[in-house]
């Protein structure tokens, strides 16, 4: 727990110093100077305590926002983006009324009853930091982005409002600095306190402005034309928080040669759909009562799962009729894996005729506490986690286990010969090779020019590129997971190195592709989302893979061997 509160506030720090604060820090630095724009207003300074009542406001409702807000939009059946734009409109009707103030005066008259403390309250700085909030939440790195996904599954528990509190608290920190001095300065120059309605007019325009720009998506121009100063401390934090591990399943070492004793098998539960199970119905735990188990996470456009699939499918058409039960549990990395019968398609392609539970909410994920695809949780007969690996290879150590497990179960059981060799458990790609990359908003972190906001982008080639790293040129709309053309044709750079690369991608049209300038070839995409080889050599090589993407197309990630 002291981690994690470690790790969330120094990720809110990071947030609160980061380009994506340039939106709202005009406003919160001139927060802590202007009094409120009423008609009576009289000539005494702000209240002191503006400044921490509108930091309290942001951070609080970001993170309340983001901990709730896509549960309850979702329970409501509203639009995901309505508190955002709530959020923009209010920010606009306040700096009028900040300009105006019988327009403030008005806002204000359903709310009078509370009003009774006197004209010095300063509770229009919770207000304006509430408002302030709904803006400020797309404002987020790993640690937002962990908090985000329980958020939008509706399973929040004590470690995630931990995180979300922690980095609320980092957050706020840095935040407060700029608002006390945007106070210190009005307090300071004497021509800010002898001309306080030019100042509140000021701020008011400027959140008139700032509403118009978010409307206008401006910020992100100006975040995109700025270096990111953080995406290393982020990517640190992302890379902490990626590396906790299967969370209660600690206890096993991932990848040991050898069974230890690492507590109860989590349970298999909440799958939307069965596959590959007499009339589709779920596994009780009779079926599955006395039988070593082996469950494999996955997810059917996963290139890594895709190689070790055969590996499981083998063990299970070798042992099954020993005693050994294979689950995989199919978890979702985008949002098109989550259709059934998108999964049903790839379990039918791959040829898995195991039993395959279709894990689209992610209950089974949170329940092993996994992180990673593909990954093997083995148990033995009595229902206990024996060990536990992450990644391609293995076959051969997971076999030897495997019959060590059906041994134990059965002394007697006269199993057959094995079917892998040492030389299986390699991986089946050795070397180096570049990284998996992300194209959608949320995990960019490889994107040349810095930060890849949300929303529709107009982008240009850098003059270089650096190994492994991605460029966009053309019209975009970027989403959170995928990219898409906007207008028309639009063209990516990859600079890679391995021997082969795969695009998963999804929709309707037409992909030309060359690498370091060479023949051009043309591939259809239609059908069913999915990973396609666009390379394959003998030998690990590096070049820049260049590809133009016609509209309809929604490009995801890149994979490679």
């Amino acid at each position: 727990m002291i981690s994690l509160v470690l790790i969330g506030v120094l990720g809110g720090l990071i947030t609160g110093i980061s380009p994506c604060v340039l939106p709202v820090l005009p406003v919160v630095l001139l927060s802590g100077g202007t009094r409120a724009a009423r008609p009576d207003a009289g000539p005494e300074p702000p209240s002191r305590w503006r400044p921490y009542l509108v930091v309290t406001g942001l951070v609080l409702s970001f993170t309340v926002l983001t901990l709730l807000g896509s549960t309850l939009l979702t329970l409501l059946h509203l639009p995901q983006d309505l508190v955002r734009w709530t959020g923009i409109v209010l920010l606009a009707l306040i700096g009028v009324g900040m300009i105006v103030p019988r327009v403030m005066e008005v806002m204000e008259r359903p709310f009078a009853r509370f009003q009774r403390l006197g004209s010095r309250s300063p509770s229009g700085g919770l207000a304006l930091g509430l408002v302030l909030g709904a803006a400020y939440v797309p404002c987020a790195g790993p640690v937002l982005a962990a908090v985000s996904v329980a958020g939008s599954t509706g399973r929040i528990g004590a470690d995630t409002v931990t995180l979300a509190l922690s980095f609320a608290l980092g957050a706020a920190v840095p935040l407060l600095a700029f608002a006390l001095a945007g106070q210190r300065v009005t307090q300071r120059l004497r021509a800010f306190r002898s001309r306080q309605r030019g100042v509140r007019l000021a701020a008011g325009a400027l959140m008139v402005a700032l509403s118009v720009a978010l409307v206008l998506d401006l910020p992100a121009s100006l975040q995109r034309s700025l270096p990111d100063y953080t995406a290393s401390l982020q990517a640190g934090v992302d890379r902490f928080l990626n590396g906790r591990g299967a969370g209660s399943n600690r206890a096993c070492v991932p990848g040991a040669d050898h069974l230890a004793d690492c507590g109860a098998l989590p349970a298999v539960t909440g799958a939307t759909a069965w596959l590959n199970t007499p009339g589709d119905q779920p596994l009780s735990e009779a079926d599955r009562a006395g039988k070593v188990q082996l469950i494999d996470f996955w997810a059917y456009s996963c290139i890594n799962c895709q190689r070790s699939v055969p590996g499981i499918q083998r063990l299970h058409e070798t042992y099954a009729a020993y005693g050994l039960q294979v689950i995989g549990v199919h978890s979702p990395e985008y949002a098109f894996e989550k259709e059934t019968d998108n999964v049903r398609e790839g379990t039918r392609r791959l040829g898995i005729t195991y039993p395959v539970a279709v894990d689209s909410d992610l209950a089974t994920w949170r329940s092993f506490g996994n992180r990673y695809w593909p990954a093997h949780y083995l148990a033995d007969a009595t229902g206990q986690l024996r060990q536990v690996a992450f990644g391609e290879g293995g076959e051969a150590t997971t076999e030897r286990l495997v019959r060590e497990l059906l041994r134990q179960a059965d002394p007697d059981a006269a199993l057959p010969e094995p079917v892998f060799t040492p030389e299986d458990d390699a991986p089946t790609v050795t070397g180096s090779r570049t990284p998996e990359t992300y194209l959608g908003a949320a995990r960019a972190s490889t994107f040349a020019s810095g930060r890849l906001p949300e929303g529709r982008q107009e982008l240009t080639f850098p003059d270089s590129l650096e190994p492994d790293t991605f460029a966009l040129e053309g019209t975009w709309d970027v989403g959170r997971q995928s990219v898409s053309p906007a207008t028309g044709p639009a063209r990516l750079r990859l600079a890679y190195h391995g021997r082969q690369v795969n695009l998963v991608v999804s929709g309707e049209g037409d992909l030309t592709y060359s690498v370091d300038g060479g023949q051009e070839r043309t591939l259809h995409v239609s059908g069913v989302p999915d990973a396609l080889e666009l390379l394959s050599t003998p030998q690990t090589s590096s070049g820049t893979l260049e590809l133009t993407v016609s509209p309809g197309l929604a490009l995801y990630s890149f994979t490679f061997g």
